[in-house]
């Protein structure tokens, strides 16, 4: 009798157990589903919201109405400038010495020029020149060789031939004569300007007046000698 119950209640186990296995089965299948689907979301929804970009509120006035916001000014960057160079201003033009009688060296040879002929044509510049260097009357140096050559008109042979432009003295000789050769035109005007600074200036004779009684025989010299120095002031 013990062993049929047995039997018995081995199988009625059996039987229940063939109904009751696969609900069980299917329960637990079912929940671990529905677990993973729950992790799954969540995960869905952590990169989701990491991958959002924050917008900021749009701003809103009194009634709800949306206030337009200008874009940013953005700075501008400051364009630095070339250094200004400094140019040097040019120098002023000097204005020209006066050396006599109120004129520049070149507007005292320009007078000169005016009244030197012939030969003597174009030495305006030497005889203004060595008369400043000198100390020399320029007028009165001119006005003897006027008056010694001829040279307002016609210079004379001497000039012509020997540069001897104020009747000087001397060797080497002048075509045999007693007056001195020199070498150039130039030439002769500065020794002749060197020979009224040396044998008159130097001596205080500085006037045709002072000059006459050394310079030439004729008493009538300084007088003719002032009729050129008039002339060429006029010129």
């Amino acid at each position: 009798m013990n062993s049929t119950m047995k039997v018995t209640g081995v199988v009625i186990f059996g039987v229940l157990m063939s109904f009751t296995l696969p609900h069980l089965i299917n329960l637990n299948t079912n929940r671990s589903f529905e677990t993973e689907n729950q992790r799954e979301t969540q995960t869905e929804a952590t990169t989701s919201s990491s991958n959002e970009v924050a917008i900021a509120p749009t701003p809103k006035d009194e009634s709800g109405t949306p206030i337009e916001q200008s874009d940013p000014v953005q700075e501008e960057t400051p364009v630095q400038e070339a250094p200004v160079q400094e140019v040097a201003p040019e120098p002023e033009p000097q204005a020209e010495p006066i050396v006599y009688d109120g004129m520049t060296l070149n507007e005292l040879a320009e007078k000169l020029e005016r009244s030197l002929k012939s030969t003597l044509d174009g030495t305006g510049m030497s005889f203004a020149k060595y008369a400043v260097d000198m100390g020399i009357d320029p007028y009165l140096a001119v006005a003897i060789v006027l008056h010694e050559t001829g040279c307002n008109y016609k210079c004379s042979a001497q000039v012509r031939e020997c540069y001897n432009v104020g009747g000087m003295k001397g060797g080497p000789s002048c075509n045999g004569t007693s007056y001195k050769k020199f070498n150039s035109l130039d030439d002769g005007i500065y020794s002749f300007m060197a020979n009224l600074k040396e044998n008159y200036y130097d001596h205080g004779l500085t006037t045709p007046e002072l000059m006459n009684k050394k310079y030439a025989a004729s008493k009538t010299w300084a007088t003719k000698v002032n009729n050129y120095i008039s002339k060429i002031k006029a010129a």
